[in-house]
């Protein structure tokens, strides 16, 4: 995994330093913080335009706990990855890609857990 993640880096440096010469070929004086204010803008618009019909395909079909789960997953990458990050910045631990795949293992296990007590009541009582 983490070879994938030096291989994703590398990658996504080869982008920046391409889009970067492009700008300094074509003289627009971008600084790096406008290129990232502008391609951070561009696939956040690509991807509500991805995920919005998603979402509300989902919400018209009564799978609002699909949502919700897509949405706590994303918290939970995030808030994983900034655990580790903040141990490393704060030296109170090693940053660890195998503590981010354990943290998010546990949300899924314990997610299945709740799926599955949640699937039995229904089918006992009914609905939510």
């Amino acid at each position: 995994m983490t070879a994938f993640l030096y291989f994703l880096v590398e990658k996504m440096a080869a982008v920046h330093d391409w889009l970067m010469s492009l700008n300094d070929s074509y003289g627009f004086f971008l600084t790096d913080k406008w290129l990232h204010f502008f391609v951070m803008g561009a696939v956040g618009l690509v991807l509500l335009l991805v995920i919005h019909p998603l979402f509300s395909t989902l919400a018209e079909t009564d799978h609002t706990i699909v949502i919700t789960w897509i949405y706590v997953f994303t918290l939970m990458v995030v808030l994983t990855f900034g655990i580790e990050i903040g141990q490393g910045v704060s030296g109170t631990g090693s940053v660890d890609l195998d503590d981010v795949v354990a943290g998010i293992a546990g949300f899924l296990a314990v997610f299945l857990v709740f799926a599955g007590i949640r699937a039995i009541w229904r089918a006992i009582v009914g609905r939510d």
